[in-house]
């Protein structure tokens, strides 16, 4: 499914650019390795998904119509282009365009009637917005047109023009509004200036505004063009009317899937607290407390059968190490070579994607660094809990199980990022980062710094021996729309605490640390800590993988 570019000739007399070096995005990006031929199933792979006769189809080969040279992400400017090789029978839905800080690759669906009535032509076009006017680096003049869709049908993307006429009515398709669903702003892909403007011109990436396991918006991969700070947006995505989930991979297919793109993890060469399988855990001696009978912890069988299933988080229950100050320690690291992944399966944007969420456990999380300016300095126990969830998301096309972007979660945050974006080893597998004693994860190695202004924690990653390849070791937990054929394990359903609140004097930890800091960085540092959520200074015991956020929604 490779990319490709032609160049119509420029119109206007514009400057266009005179560029020492090609830009990231006169490379197309393709995986590493050619897609595996999937197991055999239902719609998933087929190419194609039916909405509810309305079939469409994913195209990510493109003729560049026009592109600026100027103003957004980098500064380095954006390219648009209108989707190629669309098959017969279906119809362009909207233009495509993404920065060109990063090689071209993206997809933009196109539409088949296949019950007539659920696509027509439109009736005109609106001028949306010229860059005549623009004194920038550009190729030629672009012209962003607006489709005026007939009475119930609605309007899912834009078409660009290198020409001030108006496009042909027969370019693109309005889609019957009930097969349509109402979408937000998602990325900003380009403006005049070196940021958004909330005042001024901006194009930004859409997707459906409510995401999640049961909804069933669809993204159209097309963009919203808009002047100023507008309180709508002129265009819609579209929704998936089958509930059947039939485009969603099966259990062979998920096997199939995870092993082509399973990630490695790099832990950080100093790394003392290491990942492990949660019956390694269990039978090193992990132990349930319930309030009130603290003296009588009950150890935990492998699978969790005896925990507390269902309820809420209520301070009821919750889990520790054991007793034994030796056991301690040695459940403290981990062990590497018994870590096993869980895998949670998940529809998204309407079920054209499948989520692949991995969630790794480690048994405990290191003490925390921060840097305070040029000063680095260790935090005492602040950071430090028993039982750390961390996880990774891998989003993969249903139309040909495409591996298209990776979500790294970090400290109840995190951030997505295409597949051109990411490092390869080993074919397709992804690669990433676990930051030194915190584990969240990263991309690429380096410092990132939680905080602001010169303050924060810090986030080491590096690339060490100590690497989890977690295609070696792996378990599908939950795959809800694939009902009885995945048993979620016991310790999945335990919804309470997997450590027990801190036992250590917060506020003695930052007096220490604050004794070897100058003056007047003191206030800083106290405001700066006073700030973090308790689960990171290590206040609360965590929670596990379903009372996060996003094991029905989406990422953040």
């Amino acid at each position: 499914m490779g990319n490709c570019l032609s160049f119509p000739p420029s119109s206007g007399s514009n400057v266009v650019s005179k560029k020492s070096k090609p830009l990231p995005i006169e490379t197309s990006f393709k995986l590493p390795s050619p897609l595996p031929t999937w197991p055999q199933g239902e719609g998933f792979g087929y190419g194609t998904i039916d909405l509810g006769g309305l079939r469409v189809c994913q195209i990510s080969s493109f003729n560049k119509v026009w592109a600026t040279h100027e103003g957004g992400p980098d500064d380095l400017g954006a390219s648009f282009f209108d989707p190629w090789q669309i098959p017969q029978g279906f119809f362009m839905l909207g233009s495509y365009c993404q920065p060109n800080n990063r090689s071209l690759y993206g997809w933009v669906l196109a539409g088949k009637d296949e019950v007539g009535g659920t696509l027509k032509t439109p009736l005109d076009y609106t001028l949306v917005w010229s860059s005549e006017s623009l004194k920038i680096k550009q190729d030629g003049i672009g012209y962003i047109w607006l489709p005026t869709a007939p009475d119930g049908y609605t309007t899912v993307g834009v078409v660009v023009t290198n020409s001030p006429a108006k496009p042909s009515l027969e370019k693109i398709r309005c889609v019957r509004s009930d097969i349509t669903d109402q979408c937000e702003v998602d990325t900003w892909v380009w403006g005049p200036g070196k940021q958004s403007d909330p005042n001024g011109f901006n194009v930004f990436n859409l997707r459906p505004s409510n995401r999640g396991m049961q909804t069933m918006g669809v993204c159209v991969g097309t963009f919203v063009a808009q002047n100023g700070s507008a309180n709508s947006i002129s265009v819609a995505c579209l929704k998936n009317m089958h509930s059947n989930l039939s485009c969603m991979p099966n259990l062979n297919q998920i096997q199939a899937i995870f092993q082509a793109y399973s990630p490695r993890i790099y832990f950080h060469p100093d790394e003392e607290f290491f990942s492990s399988s949660i019956s390694w855990y269990f039978n090193n001696g992990a132990l349930l407390y319930k309030k009130g009978e603290e003296s009588n912890p009950i150890p935990i069988t492998a699978t969790g059968s005896n925990l507390p299933q269902g309820g809420s988080n209520d301070d009821s229950y919750w889990l520790d190490f054991p007793l034994d100050e030796n056991a301690r320690e040695r459940i403290k690291k981990g062990d590497l070579q018994e870590t096993e992944v869980y895998l949670h399966i998940k529809p998204m944007l309407g079920a054209t994607f499948t989520d692949i969420v991995l969630w790794m456990f480690c048994p405990f999380n290191g003490p925390a660094k921060a840097k305070v300016e040029l000063i680095n300095i260790p935090l005492g126990r602040i950071g430090e809990h028993v039982g750390d969830w961390e996880h990774l998301t891998l989003r993969v096309s249903n139309f040909n199980g495409e591996l298209w972007s990776v979500y790294f979660s970090q400290h109840s945050g995190g951030s997505w990022l295409n597949a051109s974006e990411l490092q390869f080893e080993s074919g397709n597998k992804t690669v990433g980062y676990a930051s030194w004693h915190g584990h969240a994860m990263y991309s690429k190695p380096g410092l990132v710094l939680q905080g602001n202004s010169g303050i924060g924690i810090r986030n080491d990653t590096a690339k060490s021996k100590m690497v989890l390849d977690t295609g070696a070791r792996f378990s599908v937990v939950a795959a809800e729309y694939l009902g009885t054929k995945v048993i979620e394990p016991p310790w999945l359903n335990y919804l309470r605490k997997w450590g027990p609140k801190t036992t250590y004097d917060i506020a003695e930890e930052i007096k220490q640390v604050e004794k070897i800091l100058p003056g007047k960085l003191k206030s800083a540092f106290e405001k700066f800590i006073n700030s973090l959520p308790n689960e990171v200074l290590g206040e609360e015991g965590p929670t596990g993988p379903k009372l996060k956020r996003n094991w029905t929604g989406d990422e953040v």
